[in-house]
């Protein structure tokens, strides 16, 4: 299985603090597949763990190692993100959250790990169907 993964988990493997930072590291520990994100949530990610120069550099070891695969975006998938936020604007979608559910069709992957369980149980994956929210 592959999967995309969104900027709360990724924080909270890494940030000790955090209150479900058991529950992604064990969660990590059991899975076997391709993790996949985007530069949007890595930004994210990196700000959101600005308390510690060496929490950022956590957070990049993670796409350095080849742990996480990040996923440039395209003129293309540029274009269609702007019409998810468009589409989405009254949950409203995050730009973040709309590189993640383009990639996700783009890679035809359907589970996402992420914490936003209302707003991924919103967007759809492809034609109406639901992501698979993980953990």
């Amino acid at each position: 299985m592959q999967v995309i993964l969104d900027t709360g988990p990724w924080v909270a493997l890494i940030d000790r603090s955090e209150k479900r930072h058991m529950e992604c590291v064990e969660w990590l520990r059991g899975y076997k597949g391709q993790i996949y994100s985007t530069e949007a949530v890595l930004t994210e990610v990196l700000y959101l763990l600005n308390f510690s120069q060496d929490a950022q550099q956590s957070g990049l070891d993670f796409v350095l190692s080849g742990a996480v695969v990040i996923v440039p975006s395209s003129l293309d998938s540029l274009q269609v993100v702007g019409g998810l936020m468009r589409k989405y604007k009254n949950v409203p979608m995050d730009f973040a959250d709309a590189t993640l559910v383009c990639l996700a069709r783009e890679l035809s992957l359907r589970h996402i790990v992420t914490f936003d369980r209302r707003d991924f149980g919103i967007y759809s994956f492809k034609k109406g169907q639901p992501f698979i929210v993980l953990p």
